[in-house]
């Protein structure tokens, strides 16, 4: 695992994810070295399942409620009022084998 410090360059509610297809936070992070990422948290965005589909909206449901829940986190960790407030934030972000495994507010920069 390598942990490296940058910061949110954006961030915000809307389609995203697998071929904006899906609803949710995307939030894109960059660093002085030279380095970016992005991550979404969020579900798919349709009412109506195509055939074969293994989600319910029960599941949908749930996703978008623990998004909107890591949100408030999010602005209450950094002491922000709303997502547009976050850019520029310092986090601190993990990868493993060169992939993105977590990430959070350096609230201790704050």
């Amino acid at each position: 695992m390598e942990k490296r410090i940058g910061k949110i360059n954006n961030i915000r509610l809307g389609y995203g994810g697998y071929q904006d297809a899906q609803f949710g936070l995307s939030v894109d992070f960059t660093s002085k070295d030279g380095w970016g990422v992005g991550d979404f948290k969020g579900f798919w965005s349709t009412d109506t399942k195509s055939k074969g589909c293994k989600w319910t909206e029960k599941d949908r449901d749930e996703s978008f409620a623990k998004t909107m829940r890591f949100i408030n986190e999010l602005l209450s960790k950094s002491n922000k009022r709303s997502l547009n407030d976050l850019k520029n934030v310092p986090v601190e972000v993990v990868f493993e084998n060169q992939m993105l495994k977590s990430w959070r507010i350096l609230e201790e920069a704050i």
